[in-house]
């Protein structure tokens, strides 16, 4: 038990101090609304995946190439990521808002031909119907994705394992990492949920103004954090 919560508290300091992780989720997870907690756990297992992929590429073959070196360099990938999540965030945003609001033509054929222009708008569950169940399955797999490339980045993901080779036992090892990824799957289950918990308040409510800018806001901050992650790797 002792192991176990100490994987869980590791994973979580590891998840919530990094600022590229909450990025990388905030827009996909606002976008995706009611079942925003799919991206978290999709992330949260990428991640996990992304880390045994490194840390077994470490064990295997250390003496042969530079596996640190290259997780260090992988910020720009991490970077470049973060501001292609940010950018398709704000401009879907974007693209949306303009749709809702463009005017189209009607034609009717009861009781007579006839044509007429309004603002063309959609109501709640058309909208939600329409676009919801496509749009989630497409974030959840990006989160996946991003979460696999962000496990096997960073020499910081080779060190939050370090403390399974201390243990004495294969078993303690293992409950160790099941602990760590446990823990990483629920901290960005709840996080993911949280935003998009308010996200869907927000469309439901009609809050459209508040959405809009609270969609571009999750982009802007992946965008923000993707250029300090560049930075970062560039120097």
């Amino acid at each position: 038990m002792v192991i176990f919560l100490t994987g869980i508290a590791a994973s979580m300091a590891h998840v919530v101090t990094g600022p590229d992780h909450l990025a990388a989720v905030t827009p996909l997870a606002i976008d995706s609304r009611k079942k925003s907690w799919l991206i978290g756990f999709s992330w949260g297992l990428g991640h996990t995946i992304g880390m045994l992929l490194i840390w077994g590429v470490f064990l295997l073959f250390k003496k042969f190439i530079p596996v640190d070196s290259i997780a260090e360099h992988s910020d720009l990938i991490i970077g470049f990521l973060l501001i292609g999540i940010g950018s398709w965030a704000i401009i879907r945003t974007y693209r949306r808002h303009v749709h809702k609001n463009r005017p189209h033509t009607h034609f009717h054929t009861k009781p007579f031909l006839y044509a007429h222009i309004h603002p063309h708008t959609h109501d709640i569950e058309h909208d939600h119907d329409h676009t919801h169940e496509k749009v989630v399955k497409e974030n959840a797999f990006t989160a996946l994705f991003i979460g696999i490339v962000h496990g096997f980045s960073g020499f910081s993901h080779l060190v939050a394992l370090l403390p399974s080779l201390a243990f004495t036992t294969f078993t303690a090892s293992l409950i160790y990492i099941i602990a760590f990824a446990t823990g990483t799957i629920v901290v960005m289950v709840i996080f993911a949920f949280i935003l998009g918990f308010v996200a869907f308040q927000s469309f439901v409510r009609e809050k459209q103004i508040f959405l809009k800018w609270f969609t571009f806001s999750g982009g802007a901050l992946a965008i923000v954090v993707g250029i300090i992650w560049i930075c970062r790797g560039l120097f």
